[in-house]
């Protein structure tokens, strides 16, 4: 697959199918574009790395989503027409906020295993992680032994994370977007696995009610027996949704 120069370097993608791009793919968090090619197969589409990930710079500051929104602005410009959109995961989150924030940039939305909302009351970290962090911004503890109690106590994604990186992880694993989804304007379409432990199937079902409550048209499938990486799991499933979307937005 070739790999697509963006505005001077500033992104890179890979260039699937032929013809006319159609689809733009934003892949999970510790992923890169190269996620979605069997997927997307020879439909034309520009899969991205994402600043960070990939051959894509990192950002220069600790950005959210609307932020990541933002940097991928010129992909935008590498199409005809206003593409459908595909997310996963974290790509998902990236693809809702470039949506709300940048309206008709999409025709239409893929949305599949995106942590879209935060479920349930939110969890202070352990007493004992409290106070290392506290002896640490005093001085009673060394930089190297706080790393060495993140790594005993973060997730793999934050453990693999590294400088400004790890700053982007901790401020959009905070962040929820019930506002952006009362504001998409364009059809949505939410492909989850059933077995998705990372993004349970619920907090699929709420986002559609709130896009549903807004007036956008969208639909619903939950795929038995697949777990959180869509793109790679349920590839034949991830293209037909992609297929029928184009075929709604008259792609």
């Amino acid at each position: 697959m070739p790999l697509v120069s963006i505005s001077g370097g500033s992104l890179f993608a890979e260039r699937l199918g032929s013809g006319p791009l159609r689809v733009l793919a934003l892949h999970g968090w510790g992923r890169r574009g190269a996620d979605f090619a069997a997927a997307l197969g020879d439909i034309g589409a520009l899969a991205l790395d994402l600043p960070g990930f990939g051959a894509s710079p990192v950002p220069t500051e600790a950005i959210g989503a609307e932020g990541y929104a933002r940097l991928i602005g010129p992909a935008f410009e590498m199409f005809d027409e206003p593409p459908v959109v595909v997310g996963h995961s974290f790509g998902g989150r990236v693809a809702v906020a470039r949506q709300f924030h940048h309206p008709g940039s999409a025709a239409g939305l893929v949305l599949t295993g995106v942590p879209l909302l935060r479920l349930g009351e939110r969890k202070n970290p352990p007493l004992g992680y409290r106070l290392a962090r506290f002896a640490n911004r005093i001085g009673l503890l060394s930089d190297a032994a706080m790393e060495r109690e993140r790594q005993r106590r973060g997730s793999a994604d934050y453990r693999a994370a590294r400088g400004v990186m790890r700053d982007i992880l901790v401020k959009v694993v905070n962040e929820t977007y019930e506002r952006e989804l009362s504001g998409l304007g364009v059809p949505v379409h939410l492909l989850w696995g059933a077995d998705d432990t990372e993004v349970p199937v619920r907090v699929a079902e709420e986002a559609e009610k709130i896009i549903t409550a807004a007036g956008d048209p969208v639909t619903f499938e939950v795929l038995e027996g697949v777990g959180h990486h869509v793109p790679l799991k349920a590839p034949e499933a991830l293209r037909k949704a992609v297929e029928a979307m184009l075929e709604r937005v008259g792609r």
